[in-house]
């Protein structure tokens, strides 16, 4: 009997998340006896589609099944009924569609999603921006790009959640270290950055806050030390590095968020295997790192240890 064969399409390479799903496919693959190909889109979504649409159209075997993580706005849905068609099983991770309903009724080939809970992240974010300015105060929030509904749904989440006496002032990346340090080095070259007063710099991906403190590793000294010694947060609160970065001091708090794609090459490999078919839509559950109430006591330490001169 021939081994399944999947495809996993992430976005990028160049992020710790998205090599964090490489790693939990590639296991998960081994435990279920599956092969997996994994490939990036470079953070383009016309790339992942075609692509994509190279492996579905080729002449001789398909894979079994095709597991993406959506680069843009949509989840190529013309792709998706081309795999569909050819029997090929589809699979979305952290993204909600509309069309894997219908396409499961209309196709026998296994079709479903897995995703995070997007405003419950931004929701913790907002969370953790209350402990850590109890008094209030300026966050420098950056995101991911426009396009991207899950940066979408962690900014309306957390404003659902953020204090009335935080502000917050946007910024654009585009989930990578090297985005965001382009993005603050850009905004600290303008003359209104020399005015700008922030308490708390955060954002959507843990990556993105690293590429922000070494835009501000950068300055010149005498401003360096008031920048770098702000909260950083971020998100992803991967083991390796999210978790690290917040042990070693570089972050203050990140989101823990459930790598997916090793979940998700499992659930495929059961349907295929055994006939066990998935729910249409799975949801992991994200949580603060640390917990929310253990992050007003340490920063009202570390402040406390800056002003007598220890930290």
């Amino acid at each position: 009997m021939k081994k399944p064969a999947f495809v996993l399409s992430l976005t990028t390479n160049d992020n710790d998340y998205q090599m964090e799903q490489a790693v939990a496919a590639q296991e998960a693959a081994t435990r279920a006896g599956v092969d997996v190909q994994i490939i990036f889109a470079d953070n383009d979504a016309i790339t992942q589609s075609q692509q994509l649409l190279k492996i579905i159209q080729a002449s001789g075997l398909h894979p079994d099944g095709i597991i993406l993580e959506p680069v843009g706005g949509t989840a190529l849905p013309q792709v998706a009924r081309a795999a569909a068609s050819a029997g090929i099983g589809w699979v979305v991770l952290n993204r909600d569609v509309e069309y894997v309903s219908d396409f499961r009724r209309t196709y026998k080939t296994p079709v479903f999603s897995i995703t995070s809970d997007h405003e419950e992240i931004g929701r913790i974010q907002g969370r953790q921006f209350a402990a850590l300015l109890p008094q209030g105060g300026s966050v420098l929030y950056i995101q991911g790009p426009s396009e991207s509904l899950a940066a979408k749904q962690r900014t309306s989440g957390m404003y659902e959640t953020r204090p009335e006496n935080v502000q917050i002032r946007l910024m654009k990346g585009n989930w990578t270290e090297a985005s965001a340090y382009r993005a603050v080095g850009s905004w600290l070259r303008l003359s209104t950055s020399q005015q700008a007063q922030f308490d708390l710099i955060a954002a959507q991906d843990d990556s993105m806050a690293i590429g922000a403190r070494k835009a501000f590793d950068d300055l010149p000294d005498d401003s360096r030390g008031r920048w770098l010694s702000l909260p950083f947060t971020g998100c992803d609160g991967m083991p390796k590095s999210g978790q690290a970065w917040v042990q070693s001091g570089l972050l203050t708090a990140t989101v823990v968020v459930p790598a997916n794609a090793g979940q998700a090459v499992e659930m495929l490999a059961r349907q295929i295997q055994h006939g066990i078919a998935p729910p249409e839509r799975t949801m992991t559950v994200p949580h603060s790192f640390p917990a929310i109430d253990a992050l007003a006591p340490a920063q009202k330490e570390k402040k406390r240890g800056r002003s007598a001169g220890i930290i």
